[in-house]
């Protein structure tokens, strides 16, 4: 879309480079708090309308600091993903972009926070939890063939794990208003890691806003006549190349030009040395020093 090229050319000299690397810094530092001092985000950091209007604005910042699980076992894990996802999406969009795309949706967590508080007078507390599992929306939705071992042990593709997600989303928004609870229904999805509270609704309601408006966006940028002209140029250009060289392999795959006729190759900038990799492993590949 216009209006998010024309923002990226008047601020995205102010975009965070590597910003992933920071959020990741955080994590870890609010899992310190939580084993530290358990609470003491609860209680100081999190984010809180009432507490924001008593002046404690600090809030507004501080709950990014929420780390993706408590647990010893997997904070590791978590963290390594988050930052994989985050720096394939940087590199696949760009530093203001993945910059808008975070924050766009923090910002969208404290006004919603703010103004249920001030129409209804319910004070919901939110973390990140959402807000990073919609970084996984992202992910899935660019690089929907990208493979993942389920339990370290089933491949299994992206954008399934992506249509998982989004059931869970769902699943979430309308439990949060329509499930009493305490109910059986209740502790039936909390045995599913399904908490139907309020908060939860409103973070994951406005975590799958922030992908939809963002994502609706991106696309109309991308079939915008220019756009899809500039395409269509690009990958007959492509196309010839291939046909001429006729010597194309992925050094991940190992495939070859022969192997579909639709498969495209790139050269990786960041890889010491001249390795080639096809469209399904060009952002996904680890990088050769």
């Amino acid at each position: 879309m216009r209006w998010l090229d024309k923002m990226e050319r008047r601020f995205g000299r102010y975009a965070v480079p590597n910003l992933i690397n920071y959020i990741i810094i955080l994590y870890a530092l609010g899992f310190v708090v939580e084993v530290v001092s358990p609470g003491l985000y609860s209680r100081f950091l999190a984010l809180d309308a009432a507490a924001i209007l008593r002046g404690e604005v600090w809030r507004i910042v501080t709950f990014i600091i929420q780390p993706p699980t408590g647990s010893f076992l997997f904070i590791f894990f978590s963290l390594y993903l988050y930052y994989m996802i985050g720096r394939m999406l940087e590199y696949q969009w760009g530093a203001f972009k993945f910059n808008l795309y975070f924050f766009s949706g923090l910002l969208l967590h404290v006004l919603a926070c703010l103004a249920i508080y001030l129409v209804t007078g319910l004070n919901l507390s939110y973390g990140t939890m959402y807000l990073n599992m919609s970084l996984f929306f992202a992910f899935a939705a660019l690089f929907p063939d990208v493979e993942f071992l389920l339990f370290f042990i089933l491949p299994i593709k992206c954008k399934y794990l992506g249509y998982a997600n989004g059931l869970y989303f769902i699943i979430t928004i309308v439990a949060g208003f329509v499930v009493p609870m305490g109910s059986s229904v209740w502790f039936s999805l909390v045995r599913f890691g399904i908490l139907a509270m309020p908060a939860n609704s409103v973070a994951a309601l406005v975590s799958f806003l922030n992908f939809i408006i963002f994502f609706l966006a991106m696309r109309s940028r991308q079939f915008s006549p220019r756009e899809v002209k500039r395409r269509r140029t690009y990958q007959k250009k492509v196309r010839v190349a291939v046909q001429r060289s006729g010597q194309h392999r992925c050094a991940v795959c190992g495939r070859t030009e022969k192997d579909g006729e639709d498969l495209e190759f790139r050269f990786c900038s960041k890889c010491a040395g001249n390795y080639e990799y096809c469209q399904d492993h060009l952002y996904s590949h680890e990088h050769r020093k």
